[in-house]
């Protein structure tokens, strides 16, 4: 009997930018009887090495940590460091920081969208061959990934660990020729970004929805990405220093990643939880077009998240238009941060979702103590919940290669911080106690 059967799923490496990890699943009597999404490379450490370095040193360091969000790791540090220190960078600072992050949003989009998420669609192995399949579509994905990459460069003086962001503000402001290019390339990428909406609304997926408890950013007047408070689909709503108060991170025996649990429970931090929590204040061509896609409100299926980045692209795009045009450069860049000892602690909103930091500070601006939760490791427990529910609603009486393709599929909704594989899970199953080979 179908239900009688018994099967083992192995996933022996996942290829991530920050670490290396497995997945395994036990099924017996038609159900999950085990799954465990194992993390196994050792700790990386940055929170011991940030401590005794200077506050001033700091956003350069945690710009390290990964190579496709670094702005969002500087930011929550910075923000930390001003309100500790009663720095307030001003109007022009505020703006030029969200154009930065607009620019970050941009190119991690974009990647994942083209070269993680799409070819699953399509039924093909790779962006190459997906290029192959529709070009126009890869086309327009890397020159909005490139126009991402080149707004954190703008800011940054690079797009991969920029260097330009310091607390109180920037080391230098962009010239305004550099700028009124750019500004006019996000004009002219509007259509485009409309145009991507468009697409990935339209290509047919698989349904798979559930009750998603979701944790985000919220702002009263703005979509949110460096300000505002933490709120949750269940009403409760806390400020950045509460963060440990309501999110437990736990120790599992099968991971070197902590799992996150807010009020004891998984929960969802991300796109789709950013979306579902602040849809009403995008940017009017993005709500247009989150309207004209058809996606129904609040978003209860991972299988939207391609469609809810791209709605964030044509964010980041419209928005990052606004921000820059008029561009005047200030006197002076940055405003003075004068060290004080103290706690302090903030988050915004990398393009996986929340980034939540801590540090303890003395009276020179010495880092005594940091902690750093980013997003990936709070949707690690989330992951495994959406799994085992997926895979159990979709039937596991189905063929391997069927719940191989949707457990791959379904890891890659998150986007878990891949930098350049697209099929990330080496995935093996075989009859439990028996030896066999690998299935594809």
């Amino acid at each position: 009997m179908a239900d009688e059967r018994e099967l083992r799923i192995e996933v022996p490496a996942l290829t991530r930018v920050e670490g290396e990890g497995a997945l395994e699943i036990e099924v017996a009597a038609g159900r999950i009887r085990a799954l465990r999404l194992r993390i196994y490379e050792p700790p990386r450490l940055f929170e011991r090495l940030l401590e005794g370095r200077s506050f001033e040193e700091v956003p350069d360091l945690v710009a390290r940590i990964c190579g496709i969000c670094p702005v969002a790791y500087q930011m929550s540090a910075v923000h930390a460091f001003e309100t500790l220190f009663g720095c307030e960078p001003g109007p022009w600072v505020r703006r030029m920081r969200r154009a930065l992050y607009c620019g970050e949003w941009i190119e991690s989009h974009s990647l994942h969208i083209h070269l993680l998420a799409a070819p699953d669609l399509y039924g093909c192995e790779s962006v190459v061959e997906l290029a192959r399949r529709d070009p126009e579509a890869v086309r327009r994905g890397l020159a909005l990934q490139a126009l991402g990459n080149d707004l954190i460069a703008l800011f940054g003086g690079r797009s991969v660990h920029p260097v330009g962001v310091r607390a109180g503000g920037f080391h230098a402001a962009p010239r305004r020729e550099a700028v009124a290019a750019l500004q006019a390339r996000c004009e002219d990428a509007v259509p485009e970004a409309e145009a991507l909406v468009d697409w990935a609304a339209g290509l047919e997926r698989p349904r798979s929805p559930q009750a998603l408890r979701c944790l985000a950013l919220s702002h009263p007047d703005e979509y949110p990405m460096n300000e505002g408070e933490l709120a949750c689909t269940d009403g409760t709503r806390f400020a950045f220093a509460d963060f440990e108060r309501h999110v437990e991170e736990r120790q599992v025996p099968h991971s070197t990643a902590l799992h996150a649990l807010l009020g004891g429970e998984p929960y969802l931090t991300g796109p789709v939880a950013r979306l579902n929590l602040n849809h009403d204040r995008l940017h009017p061509v993005a709500r247009a077009a989150l309207a004209r896609s058809g996606l129904a409100l609040p978003v209860s299926d991972l299988n939207d998240a391609m469609v809810v980045r791209a709605v964030e692209v044509l964010h980041a795009v419209a928005e990052a238009a606004e921000l820059l045009r008029g561009y005047e450069p200030p006197e002076r860049p940055f405003a003075e941060a004068r060290p004080r000892a103290g706690t302090t602690a903030w988050a915004t909103e990398a393009p996986r979702g929340v980034l939540w930091h801590r540090y303890e500070v003395d009276g020179e601006g010495i880092v005594r103590g940091a902690r750093i939760v980013p997003p990936t490791s709070q949707n690690q427990a989330h992951i495994e919940t959406t799994l085992r529910a997926t895979l159990e609603a979709g039937g596991l009486e189905r063929a391997p290669e069927v719940l191989r393709a949707e457990a791959e599929r379904t890891v890659r909704h998150y986007d878990p911080c891949i930098s350049c594989a697209t099929h990330f899970l080496d995935l093996r199953i075989r009859e439990a106690g028996a030896e066999g080979s690998p299935s594809g």
